[in-house]
């Protein structure tokens, strides 16, 4: 990761800006340089930074490993200067930090859009839209908006989620900016919620998820990888972007799980945050590369 004392004084402009010129984030955003999502080889690599907001600041095991809002801006400025790396998912206030850091120039960047549920929460699938929405997505010039659609028939608040990430797909889809939905078929045990990756859970997911909203010309799907994942891609044409989770295992088990699944058709990439901002032996910047060459690997993204 970048030296310290080399992101000190930059982090000192951050805090002063923030007090005294907040218009600036506004003029920085019509004047950075934007790019399509899509990049020459048809593929997308992005960075995600937007689970600090839902309360999900554990990683591996370590309950407050996202906490330190400096240390998370510095693995992230590593993670997006380095090539192949294509973007950026998270909520305004990171958007924003690293918007005035400079550090998003000619990248993709995807607005959070419901982090409402938190995690841990009675309330947990009551996921209202407290970040972005698509007016503000289009203002700021990003490339689309992200939302989180969990599933559980026995909670009456999934009926008031699906039916928001519905309209925000419409929304998003009739100014010409990309919905990026990720479903997930849930239930509680003792009372925590969890994910059921069973390929039929997840492929009813695809299937709800793929019928949101109005429009589906700009819907893209943002899956788990899990071992049947030919037959979860059966089920969908929407181009799809695969996601990391929270790792509990090797990372050579996790990369060879992607390989195979990025050579699925319809897989376009990664949206990957804590697996590569926090692996096991803090080195973000050989993370960040190994994942970039698996999904540009015609590009030669890895550079010695």
């Amino acid at each position: 990761m970048l030296e310290d004392d080399l992101l000190e004084d930059r982090f000192e402009e951050l805090r002063e800006l923030r007090a005294t010129t907040p218009e600036l984030v506004t003029v920085r955003a019509a004047q950075r340089r934007r790019r399509p999502l899509l990049g020459p080889d048809g593929r997308v690599m992005i960075v995600a930074a937007d689970h600090p907001a839902r309360g999900a600041l554990g990683v591996r095991g370590h309950g407050s490993a996202m906490a330190d809002r400096y240390d998370l801006l510095r693995r992230l400025l590593t993670a997006l200067a380095r090539p192949g790396v294509d973007g950026l998912l998270a909520t305004a206030d990171i958007i924003e930090d690293l918007l005035l850091l400079g550090a998003l120039e000619d990248k993709v960047v995807i607005g959070s859009m419901n982090r409402g549920g938190l995690q841990g929460a009675g309330f947990e699938l009551d996921d209202r839209f407290t970040a972005y929405d698509a007016g503000t997505i289009a203002a700021m010039g990003l490339n689309g908006g992200k939302m989180l659609t969990r599933i559980d028939l026995a909670d009456p608040a999934t009926a008031a989620t699906l039916e928001a990430c519905g309209r925000a797909v419409t929304e998003l889809s009739s100014r010409g900016l990309t919905a990026l939905i990720e479903p997930f078929w849930c239930r509680r045990e003792n009372g925590r919620l969890v994910s059921d990756l069973s390929p039929g859970a997840v492929v009813k997911s695809v299937a709800i998820a793929s019928g949101l909203g109005a429009r589906s010309s700009h819907s893209w799907l943002k899956l788990p990888v899990i071992e049947e994942m030919a037959e979860v891609m059966n089920a969908t044409t929407l181009p799809t972007l695969l996601l990391g989770g929270d790792p509990d295992g090797p990372p050579e088990q996790s990369h060879a799980r992607w390989a195979a699944a990025l050579a699925l058709p319809g897989v376009r990439g990664f949206v990957m945050g804590r697996a590569l901002l926090y692996p096991p032996d803090g080195d973000v910047a050989a993370a960040v590369d190994s994942a970039a060459a698996l999904v540009h690997a015609d590009a030669k993204a890895v550079i010695p």
